[in-house]
């Protein structure tokens, strides 16, 4: 069990008595981490940011094992990047596409990747096809059998969409997906720091997180699970001397492990702020946090329906932290404007994010509130009655 009043008062955030809601935005950091990075960023100035790296190279190391511990991998799986988005580019962009070939996204994925999945389709002649949802809101794991055969070379699943509440059968969907040759690209945005992951169980080719959402890390971090084989033979799409070393004037050599999807420079900061994230989580206790999210969202499940016009909008049999609603005669952003004026902090997912799963559902934008396990019985209580007040 958390220790709600421990968990807070590492939280600088909440020193002004906000209530904060978009862990699934950018979450509130503790505060070893904003100490960790503020602290790198002055050693740099006082040494420079060469020595000052030199210095921290097996705690940079260490941010590698943190993420494998958390996720079930090992560090040699583990590339570290600047954002969930790069960390699935950087591998899809590198599995080998001809024309013909076929990329399945599912019906609730994230704008960026079905942007990236139709330009690399559009520049090799593939195809790019959505797998339909089942009447539960989820990936329907039929249809994709149904969908699949020898061209399928990629088939991208949203482990918990960006919009709502809804977990979908990843295990399952992978499965089915590895039985028709295909690899399995998992968009963990939304669910890393948030839902137990374990790669091994899940059995994914390859996964993509951030660090600044539901792991608390700083912005512009994130990092790339690749599988053990596929880190040994996959050449990245593009690469520096970090990725490979030169060795001859006609010849490179790739890393022997996930670090070829790495890139030489980075925000060093930042990424030792995302490790100190990571162990203040596996410190907690992950599966603590998990069941303390999951419990302030099922408060809010409880609570908002109760309100005159407010429905709630999240899919799926399991769920997420995520809470979608909507109000009626109320528009999302001005009313997510106006809790801010109250000290409440929400955010708006609109239909450009997910587009397939918006659209069909004739959603042109929901509020999302996404309580940490940092929120207390006591925030929600303020702002549902706080929302109400102002759709009153």
């Amino acid at each position: 069990m958390i220790d709600l009043a421990a968990v807070r008062a590492a939280t600088p955030g909440l020193d002004g008595g906000q209530v904060f809601l978009d862990s699934a935005g950018s979450s509130l950091p503790p505060r070893v981490v904003t100490d960790t990075v503020v602290d790198h960023l002055r050693r740099e100035a006082e040494i420079g940011g060469y020595r000052a790296a030199n210095e921290r190279l097996d705690d940079l190391a260490a941010v590698k094992t943190s993420i494998a511990t958390l996720i079930g991998a090992t560090a040699d799986t583990i590339a570290l990047s600047d954002s969930a988005t790069r960390s699935w580019a950087d591998f899809a962009y590198s599995v080998p596409l001809r024309p013909g070939d076929r990329i399945l996204i599912s019906g609730a994925d994230y704008a960026s990747n079905a942007i990236s999945a139709l330009q690399r389709a559009a520049r090799t002649g593939a195809t790019v096809e959505h797998i339909p949802s089942d009447a539960d809101g989820r990936l329907d794991t039929a249809a994709l059998a149904a969908m699949l055969d020898e061209r399928v070379r990629l088939v991208s699943l949203q482990h918990a969409p960006t919009n709502g509440g809804l977990v979908n059968p990843v295990a399952e969907a992978t499965r089915i997906a590895h039985e028709a040759g295909a690899l399995v690209l998992l968009d963990a945005c939304q669910s890393i720091g948030q839902l137990p992951i374990d790669v091994a169980a899940l059995d994914v080719d390859a996964l993509s997180a951030t660090g600044r959402k539901w792991l608390r890390g700083p912005r512009g971090t994130g990092f790339l699970y690749v599988r053990a084989e596929l880190a040994r033979s996959m050449e990245p799409d593009r690469l520096d001397l970090h990725g490979a070393q030169w060795v001859r004037p006609g010849e490179y050599r790739l890393a022997e492990d996930a670090s070829r999807f790495e890139f030489w420079e980075c925000d060093v900061a930042a990424r030792l702020g995302l490790g100190a994230a990571v162990d203040y989580l596996l410190a907690l206790g992950p599966e603590a946090v998990y069941a303390a999210v999951a419990d302030r969202a099922a408060h809010l499940r409880a609570l908002l329906p109760e309100l005159p016009g407010v429905t709630v909008r999240d899919l799926g049999i399991e769920h997420s932290g995520i809470v979608s609603f909507t109000v009626d005669g109320h528009d999302p952003v001005l009313l997510r404007d106006r809790l801010a004026g109250q000290g409440v902090t929400v955010t708006v997912s609109h239909a450009s994010s997910t587009l397939l799963d918006m659209t069909g559902r004739g959603l042109a934008a929901v509020i999302r509130a996404s309580p940490h396990c940092f929120v207390s019985p006591a925030d929600l209580d303020h702002f549902v009655a706080t929302l109400a007040e102002l759709t009153r």
